[in-house]
């Protein structure tokens, strides 16, 4: 749905409209009533995965870090792959476990089937 921005300048509004269809079509104030000009938005692209996984991949120190288990290279690890988003409350937990060098408890793994042998 097209997100359009217009400011009016009798009144000093600038207002943010949802548009259902692509229009060019004039736009009044609901304020003053006044024509509204619109304005040149900008907008934010997020990068695909794959250009997160290049660049932690081109990253030598990172992925050293990784190879290491250096908790300071999981926090950044974490960082960049969910590129800036607020993370879960038990996520953000060990997150800030990692980031104090504090050993995180990892889940045991199932027995192996060999083991009931």
């Amino acid at each position: 749905m097209p997100i359009y921005e217009y400011y009016c300048g009798p009144c000093r509004h600038k207002l943010t409209i949802y548009s259902k269809t692509f229009g060019s079509g004039e736009v009044v104030c609901p304020h003053c009533q006044a024509v509204l000009k619109r304005l040149f938005s900008t907008f934010h692209t997020r990068k695909t995965y794959n250009d997160v996984y290049e660049g932690i991949l081109s990253d030598n120190q990172l992925v050293k870090g990784l190879v290491r288990d250096d908790p300071k290279a999981l926090v950044e690890w974490n960082k960049r792959m969910t590129q800036g988003e607020k993370p879960a409350p038990e996520h953000e937990e060990m997150i800030g476990r990692l980031e104090k060098d504090t050993p995180v408890e990892r889940p045991n793994p199932p027995p192996s089937p060999e083991a009931g042998e």
